[in-house]
């Protein structure tokens, strides 16, 4: 199985760096959530949702996910540990992190927040991806319906799954703002920055033996 392979290879690098970007990612979500100036589509989505049942963030967060997930089953898409870990760790970090954030915190300090999730979630998402275990179930959407659609490009697809969340989600009563725009203009970049720099390499291969020189 390809998802042992890639264990056998810097298991615990990897284990620490999955887990450390999941939780991470969490973190940086209940930051934007507190700053109340604008979410990343998909949490539009999640927040319009949460106020719509009274489910908490990270539980409608867990199970969005899962329902993502069982897409990929017409695309052929298989799931590794990081993408089933994606779907439980971060609602359950979220939920945490919003447990001991304090509200009502004044415009300067909600900007920080803002700033601070953003840039939080470029380094998660960085952390999550580099460790090569399975990409989030969301991610696995795009590349799933790409993969099926060698026509579609990747940018294409993307912006039309986002824009389709983001309307839902503001419909719901989800909170769109210039935290919003902002990371719209911001994760790729972040994400693109820090991503070297995380990524667990392949391994190499052995180095090639010496063909025997043939008896005279």
């Amino acid at each position: 199985m390809r998802l042992i392979g890639n264990l056998r290879h810097r298991p615990a690098r990897r284990l620490t760096q999955l887990y450390a970007g999941l939780v991470l990612y969490g973190v940086s979500m209940a930051l934007m959530i507190e700053s109340g100036l604008g979410l990343n589509p998909w949490d539009v989505l999640h927040e319009g949702i949460s106020k719509r049942t009274g489910l908490t963030f990270g539980t409608v967060s867990i199970l969005v996910g899962a329902a993502v997930l069982l897409l990929w089953i017409p695309l052929r898409q298989r799931p590794g540990l990081g993408t089933i870990s994606n779907v439980f760790v971060i609602g359950l970090a979220v939920d945490a992190s919003l447990a001991l954030l304090p509200p009502g915190a004044p415009l300067p300090v909600r900007i920080g927040l803002l700033v601070a999730g953003i840039v939080g979630n470029g380094v998660a998402t960085a952390l999550y991806l580099g460790a090569r275990l399975g990409p989030g179930p969301r991610d696995g959407l795009m590349t799933g319906f790409v993969a099926r659609r060698p026509g579609w490009s990747i940018r294409v697809v993307r912006t039309v799954i986002e824009v389709a969340v983001l309307a839902l989600g503001a419909l719901l009563g989800g909170t769109v703002g210039i935290g919003t725009v902002a990371y719209a203009l911001a994760i790729g970049p972040l994400t693109q920055f820090f991503l070297p720099h995380v990524t667990v390499p392949e391994p190499t291969a052995p180095p090639a033996r010496p063909a025997p020189i043939p008896a005279v």
